[in-house]
């Protein structure tokens, strides 16, 4: 699998790296530090995932995620952030990025890689917690779809932000 990594902190990029590459079957293709830098280095690399920070100077992840969305349909963003705040969940949804998940779980990275690179999205607990509360807004509820969510999945999400198991909450949501 071929990464790219963008984060704005080079310690956090170089550990990251490390991490990644620890893994068989994963290849760190460049580190970028930039919105600039992760929209040219997503062009000339094509890597299968782009992890990337959300805040970062002059350019946010946000930014430099929602123009490589719009020019690369199949691109898979996956943001590894500190931030857990409702409007960046709400508009890394908007963007159809593919994961969020919080730098302070890194033990989660490649779990995180390995289901955004199978077709999946990924979401940390944290922010699954969040999303019923910042979605239950009527203009945000009303357009869960348009974040890309199914009703199954925003069912699923909700119940889980409510501390339900897997197990148990197999059993209330009946799959087709």
């Amino acid at each position: 699998m071929k990464i790219i990594i963008v984060d704005d902190d080079i310690l956090v990029s170089s550990s990251l790296k490390t991490i990644i590459e620890s893994n068989d079957g994963f290849e760190v293709l460049a580190i970028g530090n930039s919105g600039e830098d992760a929209i040219r280095l997503y062009r000339d690399q094509q890597p299968d995932i782009l992890v990337m920070d959300i805040r970062m100077d002059k350019m946010s992840g946000l930014e430099a995620a929602e123009e490589i969305i719009r020019n690369y349909k199949k691109a898979k963003v996956l943001f590894l952030t500190t931030f857990a705040d409702d409007e960046y969940i709400i508009k890394a949804l908007k963007i159809v990025a593919k994961g969020y998940i919080l730098k302070q779980h890194y033990n989660s990275i490649i779990p995180a890689l390995n289901t955004v690179y199978s077709g999946q999205n990924v979401f940390g607990e944290k922010i699954i917690s969040k999303l019923p509360s910042v979605m239950s807004n009527q203009e945000n509820k009303k357009n869960y779809k348009d974040y890309g969510i199914l009703d199954k999945e925003f069912d699923i999400i909700t119940l889980v932000s409510k501390g339900l198991s897997k197990k148990r909450y197999l059993k209330e949501i009946v799959f087709e």
